[in-house]
């Protein structure tokens, strides 16, 4: 299983971030949660603050690309195998700083991902 860090991951059922942790959790992947405001989702504690976890294998963004150079370094240094970007997150500057880090940008919905198998 593809343990994943979700950033901008929300306590609203009807948000896309609570919908993929949802999803994930029923495909069997571990989440982490990391966003802009206190509280749970599915039970458990979304953080405010960069915790360095090990074994991130994807992060998967639900944030704006004009919040993501905050994020840049922190997730560098937790070193994923991708970082998916999903539908209005696209950020070619934070591609290519990926790319020459070894870490695989894409360009996806993670619900769709899962939906077809390609997660």
């Amino acid at each position: 299983m593809k343990r994943t860090l979700i950033i901008g991951a929300s306590s609203n059922p009807s948000r896309y971030a609570y919908l993929a942790a949802q999803k994930l959790r029923n495909y069997g992947h571990p989440v982490l949660l990391l966003g802009r405001r206190k509280g749970f989702a599915l039970g458990e504690e979304i953080h405010l603050e960069k915790i360095e976890w090990e074994d991130v294998d994807t992060v998967t963004l639900y944030i704006n690309p004009s919040h993501q150079p905050e994020y840049y370094d922190y997730i560098v240094l937790l070193n994923p195998k991708r970082v998916i970007f999903n539908p209005g997150t696209e950020n070619p500057e934070f591609k290519n700083i990926l790319l020459n880090k070894n870490i695989v940008p894409i360009e996806a919905c993670t619900l769709v991902l899962l939906s077809i198998g390609q997660y």
